[in-house]
Order: C-alpha cells, then structure tokens, then sequence
C-alpha cells in the first residue's frame, strides 16, 4: 500500500450559525468543563471560540494544525481539545468531520 503525500489541504470551513451555536453551548457545559479540568489539573477553562480542522502532517503543517494555530499548542496558556464526536452529531456537523477547540486556562491567585 502505497502512501499518499497530501500537498495542498484546504482546512477553510463554514459553520451554520444555529451549529455553532450548539456547539459552543456543549463546549462550555459545566459537567463537560469540570471534566476537562479535572483531567488537566487545572482551576478553569475559557473558550476561545476557536476552532479548526486538523489538517494532514507535513513539513508546513508538522503539528497536524493550520500554522497560524500552532502558537497555541506552544502555550502553556492554552488547551487544544478535539471535539468529541457525540457534540459534532448533536450540533448536526458532519462536515468537516473532525475540529479541534482551543480553551484558555484561567488561573486565579
């Protein structure tokens, strides 16, 4: 089996307003960021509100992500999540089939 090198990969997407909606309501549910801080010791998420398609690994893209999100993966500011795919069915997103969330870390003193 040969492997295929993807050259160009276009990670542009449109998310139907009423979508998106229900998704970012299922991406700040309390029970699902408790979850997510408690799995990463952490005292609070923030959603960002942005979103991406993972993109095939490359030279350009070594992280599977668009460059201009790659400076979130470098911060220790930030959480990137996939997007569980029982979300993507409730918000009724099939296309693209797969997004990643970024969250902010809030730290209180």
């Amino acid at each position: 089996m040969a492997l295929k090198i993807v050259e160009n990969f276009d990670a542009s997407f449109t998310l139907e307003p009423q979508a998106k909606e229900t998704l970012f309501k299922l991406l700040t549910g309390v029970a699902f960021l408790n979850q997510l801080c408690q799995h990463l010791k952490c005292e609070k998420l923030e959603l960002t509100e942005l979103l991406f398609q993972p993109v095939p690994y490359s030279t350009e893209t070594p992280k599977g992500m668009p460059p201009e999100f790659e400076k979130y993966y470098d911060s220790d500011e930030y959480v990137l999540i996939n997007v569980p795919p029982n979300f993507m069915f409730q918000a009724k997103i099939s296309k693209p089939s797969r997004l990643c969330a970024i969250y902010r870390k809030i730290v209180s003193y």
